[in-house]
């Protein structure tokens, strides 16, 4: 009888693939080759903080610095995909970023379109930051629309695959090829159009990255290790001729997502979603009328 009464509570019990989202029935990352780092990038800063390894990159913070890297070309457009590895054990302050910019060709004035791991405490998960710039000013009043999640294993264990599909009409932010977030343009004026590059950077933002900036970096636990590999970046160049057709990140050449992968996307923003800039009352949201209706 005890037997039966522990099997029971093992079945009760929810396993830790129980809080998986539903399948989207669709991976675009295997539509796109990976390509090794020095056939797309180029050391940016820190090059004395980075280190490859059978195409592994692995940058990292501490006093001194952090490092960052750049596509060696601007995109107008596409597919942008690295597998990533954080470091485990405290890390509060540290950001660990994957994101488009143009912020060298405009300097104040720039888009951005950002995957960031905000650092954390001890037995508190990474909290995933996605985030949309548009012609930011540069001068403290840059509108940020930051959208923050938990995610459903542990980001620190093993690779998993982080992307962002840009289009002239959308961005879908994925991870392992789960949708996280659409953001669609609204107008012009609330869309990244420019081109922009690829880069990806560990650094100090401890007045902000952790609980608002409750927790800053403490480099009595430096150095802080970040690990890149599989990098993809498809699509049109800023060279490429007008004809250059912009990839999908679903089955339809047009764009958009399937109405699986919306149902996916629909459960990671229920169930693993912490922050939407959308939904705060403290943000003056006449800044960002895509949050309308």
């Amino acid at each position: 009888m005890a037997l039966f009464l522990f099997a029971i509570l093992i079945f009760m019990v929810p396993s830790s693939n129980a809080y998986w989202p539903p399948s989207p029935g669709y991976w675009p990352s295997s539509k796109f080759r990976s390509m090794s780092f020095y056939e797309g990038f180029r050391n940016l800063w820190g090059p004395q903080h980075q280190s490859l390894d059978q195409n592994a990159l692995t940058i990292w913070l501490d006093r001194t610095s952090g490092s960052g890297f750049k596509s060696v070309k601007p995109f107008r457009s596409g597919y942008f995909g690295a597998s990533i590895k954080v470091q485990p054990g405290y890390t509060a302050g540290v950001i660990t970023a994957f994101y488009l910019s143009n912020n060298e060709a405009h300097p104040g004035f720039h888009d951005e379109v950002d995957i960031e791991f905000l650092g954390t405490t001890f037995g508190k998960p990474y909290t995933l930051q996605t985030n949309v710039y548009i012609r930011g000013s540069g001068d403290g009043r840059i509108i940020g629309r930051e959208m923050k999640f938990h995610l459903w294993f542990d980001p620190t264990q093993d690779f998993h695959h982080y992307a962002i599909l840009w289009s002239p009409k959308e961005i879908i932010f994925l991870v392992d090829d789960v949708p996280i977030r659409r953001y669609p343009r609204k107008s012009s004026a609330t869309f990244p159009l420019r081109p922009m590059w690829l880069y990806g950077s560990i650094w100090d933002a401890s007045s902000w990255a952790t609980e608002d900036g409750k927790y800053k970096a403490d480099y009595k636990y430096q150095p802080f290790v970040a690990k890149y590999s599989r990098f993809k970046a498809s699509g049109c160049s800023a060279y490429a001729p007008r004809w250059c057709h912009p990839v999908s990140a679903s089955p339809y050449r047009s764009g958009g997502l399937t109405r699986q992968q919306y149902r996916t996307m629909r459960w990671v923003q229920r169930y693993l979603m912490v922050y939407n800039y959308c939904q705060d009352p403290k943000r003056d949201h006449s800044l960002t009328p895509e949050c309308w209706g």
